[in-house]
């Protein structure tokens, strides 16, 4: 997945402040395969790099705004989402699926050749029938990018994502997940994957030429697999 593209691309990352955006972005400013990146959020990033286009944008509810701004990229690696148990339900929904469609209806029609990585989630169900709020709704907003006509939509679905950087855990059941990662990674190592593998493992699917494999869903010992690989 790393073989060098006759051109570079351009690139938009959503939620570059973000755990696994913070990687995506720090990689793909570091990478030759990169001409541009446009990070769209809500919070500076407070860096600054020569390849790079920050643009701040507080309501994705409403992308039309950005319409000038999505114009003319290759990529979209949307990393944007909310912890369950941090927000409401009703907050959960509109982060993962109403903000994921409606920024990628203004990326469609600014950059109808753009292909969408998405940030899903282990247990994503886009029928709907799942019992747990986040594997509905990560599934809901799988299906609607499906349904957009992108010419390839990558979903990626990640069991817990440890975070390689000092945080603060959003609550009690994160803080107990990064306590036991380094058995979990021992004795379950498809249920966990690094922060900084996932990001490398979605912006290489980025930037690679796309074959037969139009739309695919990344489960976690896939992107686990990839990730080994490429080391």
């Amino acid at each position: 997945m790393n073989s060098p593209e006759a051109a570079q691309k351009r690139l938009v990352v959503v939620g570059a402040t973000g755990m696994v955006g913070g990687c995506v972005l720090r990689f793909a400013l570091e990478d030759p395969r990169v001409a541009r990146v446009t990070a769209v959020g809500r919070r500076k990033l407070g860096i600054s790099h020569p390849r790079l286009s920050e643009v701040l944008h507080q309501d994705f509810a409403d992308c039309a705004p950005l319409t000038a701004s999505l114009a003319n990229h290759d990529a979209a690696l949307f990393c944007l989402g909310a912890y369950t148990g941090s927000v409401s339900d009703a907050q959960l929904r509109t982060v993962t699926v109403d903000y994921t469609r409606a920024f990628a209806r203004v990326l469609k029609a600014s950059s109808p050749e753009a292909k969408f990585l998405f940030l899903s989630g282990s247990g994503a169900d886009p029928t709907g029938r799942s019992r747990m709020a986040f594997a509905r709704y990560k599934g809901e907003a799988e299906k609607a990018l499906l349904e957009m006509g992108f010419p390839h939509v990558y979903s990626f679905r990640p069991a817990y994502i440890y975070p390689v950087e000092p945080r603060k855990e959003p609550n009690l059941s994160y803080r107990l997940l990064r306590a036991i990662y380094p058995a979990s990674r021992l004795v379950f190592p498809n249920q966990v994957i690094r922060a900084d593998d996932l990001a490398r493992v979605m912006l290489d699917a980025s930037l690679r030429r796309d074959g037969e494999d139009k739309n695919r869903v990344f489960e976690n010992h896939d992107i686990k697999s990839m990730a080994d690989f490429r080391k």
